[in-house]
C-alpha cells in the first residue's frame, strides 16, 4: 500500500508524457526524467549514481513512445523519412558516445548538464519565432556529419528523445513545425535503442540501486510508464494535426525551465 501512491502519480505522469510526446514531439523524457529522480530518491534510493538510472529508464520508455507517435504520424504522411535515413548514423553514433560518458559521471554532473539544457530548450520553446530561419534546407555534408552526432550526445545525456533538439533544428531549416515534430518522433527511436543497450549493459556493480533494475534500466518504473504513454501518444498526435500549439508551448516552457532550474539548484546546494 505504500507504494500505491507511487504508482498513481507514474500513471499521471505517463499519460501527460505521452501526450505531450506526441503533440510537441519532445519524447516525453524532459518529464520523465526529474519525475523518476524525486520519485527514486524520495524512497530512499540516492545513490551516486541514481540521475544514470532516471535517464536509462527515461529513454526504455521513449523507444515505445517514439515508435507509436511516428507510425501515427506516418498514417498522416508527416514524416520526412529521406531525413531519418541521412540523419540515422550519425544520431545513433552520438547516441553511443552518450552512453559511454553518462556511465562513468555522477549525478550531480548529469543534474546540471540537464537543468543548463533544460533550460536552453525552455527558453527557445518560449521566445523562439517560427519564422526565424538559418538556411531553407536541412544541413548536409560535414554539417550533418557535427550536428547529428551531437543531438545524440546530448539527447542521452538528459535521458529526452530527440525533438527538444531536433525541432528547433528542422524548422530553423525550414521545415514546418507538423513535419519536423513528425519527424523528430523518429529521432527520438533512433537515439533511444542504442542508448538503452548500452545502459543494460552497464552498472551491474552499483551496490545500491531501486529494486528490479536491469543494469540502470529500472523495469517496475519502465513498465508502468510505457503502458501510458503508449496508450496517451495517439492522442497527442491528434491533437498535434488539429490545433495551434504555440500556446500551449509556451506554458510548457515554463514548467520545463522550472523544473530544470530545481535540478540545477540540487546539483549545486546538494
Amino acid at each position: 500500500m505504500e507504494f500505491l501512491p507511487l504508482l498513481m502519480l507514474m500513471l499521471a505522469i505517463g499519460a501527460f508524457a505521452g501526450i505531450v510526446a506526441g503533440l510537441l514531439g519532445v519524447g516525453g523524457g524532459i518529464i520523465l526524467v526529474p519525475a523518476f529522480y524525486y520519485s527514486f530518491t524520495s524512497l530512499g534510493y540516492d545513490s551516486p549514481q541514481i540521475m544514470q538510472i532516471c535517464v536509462a529508464t527515461s529513454l526504455a520508455t521513449i523507444i515505445f513512445t517514439s515508435m507509436r507517435s511516428v507510425l501515427g504520424h506516418h498514417k498522416k504522411g508527416a514524416v520526412d523519412w529521406q531525413i531519418l535515413r541521412g540523419w540515422a548514423p550519425g544520431i545513433a553514433l552520438g547516441a553511443i558516445i552518450g552512453v559511454l560518458i553518462a556511465s562513468g559521471m555522477k549525478s550531480n554532473s548529469l543534474m546540471m548538464v540537464f537543468g543548463i539544457l533544460g533550460l536552453f530548450i525552455g527558453s527557445y520553446m518560449a521566445f523562439g519565432k517560427s519564422d526565424w530561419r538559418l538556411g531553407n534546407e536541412m544541413p548536409t555534408g560535414i554539417w550533418r556529419l557535427v550536428f547529428g552526432p551531437v543531438i545524440g550526445f546530448l539527447s542521452v545525456l538528459m535521458g529526452i528523445g530527440g525533438g527538444s533538439f531536433g525541432v528547433p533544428m528542422m524548422t530553423l531549416y525550414g521545415r514546418s513545425i507538423h513535419r519536423a515534430v513528425a519527424t523528430a518522433a523518429g529521432f527520438g527511436v533512433l537515439i533511444a535503442v542504442p542508448a538503452v543497450i548500452g545502459f543494460l549493459l552497464a552498472g551491474h556493480d552499483l551496490a545500491t540501486k531501486p529494486p528490479f533494475t536491469v543494469g540502470l534500466v529500472n523495469i517496475p518504473a519502465f513498465a508502468v510508464v510505457v503502458v501510458m504513454t503508449t496508450l496517451t501518444a495517439p492522442i497527442g498526435v491528434r491533437l498535434a494535426h488539429a490545433m495551434d500549439p504555440k500556446p500551449l508551448k509556451r506554458i510548457f516552457a515554463v514548467f520545463i525551465a522550472v523544473m530544470a532550474a530545481n535540478m540545477l539548484r540540487k546539483a549545486l546546494l546538494g
